[in-house]
């Protein structure tokens, strides 16, 4: 079946934009390629500015590359007033993508959030799969609440935000800082996070049709799951940091809010998620937008401007 007529109207004719990969056939190099450089344009992303940094990485493993997006400043703020700040993971599965594809709507979130962001350029499966992306990111939110004074950043006001992978990654992240106890999170804001390997393959939760044929298909879903789980068993205590669907414990977490669309394959799996969070007692928005495919949400139209304006909100209310 074709899902095209209930993808909404004035995305329609977008959806075609992102750049297909068929891992059975395709190079995953080329596919990382058009990736960045179809995001970049998408985003207006190289006429940004930023900071680039590179910080201590995980023990024994490189140095992790940082980017930094400040909100610039007004007429009334000072040096000596902090900024809460936003851990940013970007998505393309955990076996693609880059920080700088982003940048267009990193800068834009930070002046419209006040918000320092720093976006993390961890490292790919399936050259390094689980746990070495995660560490990563962990890595930074640990020198982002270390050097919160040195950055002008309040410590105490640290949100983690990712989508698709590094919705994953982000929701990992606000998992192991919970077990780790060593940065205190104020929310994690996850924008139609891949959290349930199970999600495209024969032990799929749910399998709906309508879901699924745009921008990341259940194939890609297998083959990204296959690279990042590496030899990983279903045993391993750290299972669940792997796939958090499998997080039996989801108690403690920080406030959450969950965004995703109709017709995303992870549609169901991040409404289970969110189902999860309130039975646990963390404070969850859930927000499921009509008619919208995997990455609504970079595609101009006023569907994504709406899901922008809940961006922004959301996030302020996380911070405040």
């Amino acid at each position: 079946m074709t899902t095209l007529p209930l993808v909404d109207a004035g995305q329609r004719d977008l959806v075609g934009s992102f750049p297909a990969f068929d891992p059975d056939q395709d190079d995953l190099k080329d596919f990382r390629r058009t990736l960045v450089e179809g995001t970049t344009s998408l985003l207006n992303s190289a006429s940004v500015s930023y900071e680039e940094r590179t910080i201590a990485g995980p023990k024994d493993a490189p140095q992790v590359r940082v980017l930094l997006f400040r909100p610039t400043e007004t007429e009334t703020e000072t040096q000596a007033q902090t900024t809460p700040a936003i851990l940013y993971i970007h998505g393309g599965g955990m076996i693609a993508g880059t920080p700088d594809m982003q940048a267009g709507t990193l800068h834009r979130l930070a002046q419209e959030t006040g918000a320092l962001i720093v976006s993390v350029d961890y490292r790919l499966a399936p050259e390094t799969p689980f746990p070495g992306g995660l560490e990563d990111a962990y890595a930074a939110l640990v020198w982002l609440h270390t050097h919160a004074g040195e950055l002008g950043v309040e410590a105490s006001r640290i949100i983690v935000m990712g989508d698709s992978g590094g919705g994953c990654l982000a929701s990992a992240t606000a998992l192991l800082a919970r077990d780790r106890k060593q940065v205190p999170l104020c929310g994690q804001f996850l924008i139609y996070p891949m959290l349930d390997l199970r999600t495209g393959g024969p032990d799929a939760v749910s399998d709906d049709p309508t879901t699924g044929e745009f921008v990341w298909t259940r194939a890609q879903n297998r083959h990204a799951w296959a690279a990042v789980r590496g030899t990983l068993g279903e045993d391993d205590p750290r299972f669940g940091y792997l796939s958090p669907a499998f997080m039996k414990d989801l108690s403690g977490l920080p406030p959450t809010i969950i965004t995703t669309g109709s017709l995303d394959l992870f549609r169901d799996e991040d409404v289970t998620f969110a189902h999860r969070l309130w039975q646990a007692a963390v404070p969850t928005d859930l927000i499921v937008y009509a008619s919208a495919v995997h990455g609504f949400d970079l595609l101009a139209s006023p569907l994504a401007e709406r899901a922008h304006r809940d961006v922004v909100e959301g996030v302020r209310r996380l911070l405040a």
